[in-house]
């Protein structure tokens, strides 16, 4: 079924929050910082996998994406939904049913073997694809995918995640630079209003996550190892 009815956007975002901190996809560790894939060190991290396993939660939130990417994007907007290896092939497959579309999925690189394809399942040339992932943090791998999606002479001019980090304010220039418009249900300062409101983690961690979230760079370098 095509969602149509939701929420304005705020709201998408409040609720989307406090889904992520209910499932306990969000940890907040001042003291002991997460390293992250850069190897830089941060008092916050996110695990959107888990939202796989709530049938309820996911299922809201993916009709969170499709109303929000008709609403941004058009409802005719898109011929195919793609889902980038390995997070968003699952939330690719329950937009592109909600959205009555073909659903693809792009690798992180050729498989090395047989076709030695990226792309699974059919794309063709000039279709309109949409990337669907699970969050952002500096859009850049994003661009892997979205080149991978192009050289099948399909366009790709769009991205949905449910959760962006919205702390690196290069990121929207990153994307539009190659193209490619962001499309998210929050970001970090809506999970740390969440959490403030919920009373979920005591007030020095929250107040440290609010220190990194305003100069995350500068937070980081102090603590590189």
């Amino acid at each position: 079924m095509i969602p149509t009815s939701f929420p304005d956007k705020q709201e998408i975002a409040r609720l989307s929050a406090n889904m992520l901190l209910e499932v306990g996809a969000v940890h907040f560790n001042a003291k002991d910082p997460f390293t992250l894939a850069s190897g830089l060190p941060s008092p916050t991290y996110i695990d959107c996998r888990k939202l796989i396993s709530f049938p309820r939660i996911r299922a809201t939130l993916m009709d969170f994406m499709a109303v929000t990417v008709m609403r941004e994007a058009g409802f005719e907007a898109f011929d195919n939904i793609a889902g980038g290896e390995t997070a968003g092939i699952p939330f690719a497959a329950m937009v592109a049913e909600r959205l009555a579309l073909p659903m693809t999925y792009v690798r992180k690189k050729p498989k090395g073997y047989g076709r030695n394809a990226r792309i699974e399942g059919v794309m063709t040339e000039g279709q309109r694809v949409l990337l669907v992932e699970d969050l952002t943090t500096d859009g850049g791998s994003k661009l892997s995918f979205v080149d991978a999606i192009r050289e099948t002479g399909a366009t790709c001019g769009h991205t949905a995640v449910i959760f962006y980090y919205g702390i690196f304010p290069e990121t929207i220039d990153t994307l539009a630079a190659h193209g490619v418009h962001l499309h998210h249900l929050c970001t970090w300062w809506d999970v740390l209003e969440a959490a403030r409101e919920g009373e979920r983690f005591d007030a020095e961690t929250l107040s440290e996550v609010e220190n990194f979230l305003r100069a995350p760079r500068p937070w980081q370098e102090a603590r590189k190892k």
